[in-house]
């Protein structure tokens, strides 16, 4: 078992999930930040000064923070479309860079000899029908 460890681990799936789970964490934020100091600042400006945060109903004793809530929401929607576009970038990206690789020249011999082994299979072919 600690072999099939050190395989894994080695394959660099660990140090991938790492670094994905660090960005990750960093990105999240970021967007808070975005959500929080620049987002939501502008849709309570828009709802008359009112900030989602401070919504809530009194039932007896109990506070019930729906604004909290909503805001949780938002925040949702707004990181899942930024990490959409995000990922969608990446894609792009990664589409370019294969796009911009030339195909590897194949040397004179080597092409010879491919041209020579269709052949050779195209007369086996032909050999086996009649």
């Amino acid at each position: 078992m600690w072999e099939d460890f050190k395989k894994f681990a080695i394959q660099g799936n660990i140090l991938d999930l790492a670094v994905a789970v660090v960005i990750g964490g960093a990105f999240g934020k970021i967007v808070s930040s975005l959500v929080d100091n620049i987002i939501m600042p502008l849709v309570g400006a828009l709802l008359g000064g009112h900030s989602f945060e401070n919504l809530s109903i009194t039932i007896g004793d109990s506070v019930i923070k729906y604004g909290i809530f909503i805001q949780s929401i938002v925040d949702f929607f707004i990181i899942a479309v930024s990490i959409f576009l995000f990922i969608k970038l990446l894609v792009k990206l990664k589409i370019q860079k294969e796009e911009e690789e030339p195909e590897p020249e194949v040397e004179p011999d080597i092409e010879l000899l491919s041209e020579i082994r269709d052949l050779l299979k195209e007369q086996k072919r032909i050999g086996e029908t009649e």
